[in-house]
């Protein structure tokens, strides 16, 4: 990021766990003035002694600097931390990078707005080990005005992907991609339990898992233009095929003493969308059943 060191930039880092750490250290690497602070007083020692400096408060951090970064774990803790700070808000970008809904996204940027602050949002795509890297981008929305002025400061911590006006898409965004991610992993680490059921270890499948994985490339690409088009007909895949051999690898997992309520979980999916009838239809279709479902379970609710 040696683009971003030729001029000098003030900034404020709340919240010190493993990302907020890792940022506030890539901008003291940087070679920028970095104000921190952390309910953990003591997880900014580190820094403090690279140059940071240590903020007595919350409000103190929030005068210290036009732009603050939160790295929280929610924006439930953005309330407790900044609620008795409001007086300081005035004037703040808030570059909120805590997980969380993108309704709660929207009404943390109200609700910073009501303080006479700016809320940009964030979603970051790296583990800690990557920020200060042009190896990934953060997910960010909100003003594009205030974005872009402070877009400099906000490359020290990794790439910029620039997602709308609305507050809400950069967590939308993050929770799709933390969707794909979660479901992801721990489908892989099922698997490894079934293989160490029967003898194998993570390293023996290693390679097969992951050609798996780096292959999911094609079918999103196959797919997609399909799907948006409404096109869910069953030439590649269909259903039936989908549940006759998932119904193999729970009774896999039932033979090999594990645990089979993900697979069987994933199973009931697609039985569902047999039951609809959608047998002969491609696997995509329950892209709109899916949709049904939740609009369903929502009336439910409401009623």
């Amino acid at each position: 990021m040696s683009a971003q060191q030729d001029k000098q930039f003030s900034v404020t880092v709340i919240g010190l766990g493993p990302m907020g750490h890792a940022m506030a250290s890539a901008y003291l690497d940087a070679g920028h003035r970095v104000t921190v602070w952390n309910r953990t007083a003591s997880r900014a020692d580190d820094l403090v002694a690279r140059g940071a400096v240590r903020a007595d408060s919350a409000e103190q951090a929030l005068a210290a600097n036009e732009l603050i970064i939160l790295s929280l774990t929610d924006y439930a803790a953005m309330y407790a931390i900044l609620e008795p700070a409001t007086a300081a808000l005035d004037g703040r970008v808030l570059v909120n990078l805590s997980s969380d809904t993108p309704d709660r996204a929207r009404e943390g940027a109200a609700w910073a707005a009501g303080h006479g602050a700016v809320q940009i949002t964030g979603g970051v795509r790296t583990p800690p080990s990557g920020i200060g890297t042009d190896d990934f981008a953060t997910y960010y929305s909100g003003p594009r005005e205030v974005f872009e002025r402070h877009e400099d400061v906000l490359k020290v911590i990794s790439n910029t992907d620039y997602r709308g006006e609305d507050p809400g898409l950069a967590a939308l965004y993050y929770q799709l991609q933390m969707d794909i991610f979660w479901t992801a992993l721990t489908s892989w680490l099922h698997s490894l339990a079934v293989a160490h059921a029967n003898g194998l270890t993570a390293s023996d499948i290693k390679p097969y898992a992951s050609e798996v994985l780096s292959g999911m490339d094609q079918f999103l690409d196959y797919y997609t233009p399909r799907i948006e088009s409404g096109q869910h007909s069953g030439e590649v895949e269909r259903m039936s095929m989908a549940v006759a051999s998932l119904d193999h690898v729970v009774h896999t997992t039932r033979d090999s003493g594990v645990d089979p309520a993900l697979p069987a979980a994933v199973l009931e999916t697609f039985r569902r969308g047999v039951a609809e009838g959608y047998a002969e239809d491609s696997l995509t279709r329950l892209f709109e059943v899916f949709g049904r479902k939740g609009a369903d379970a929502e009336a439910a609710g409401a009623a």
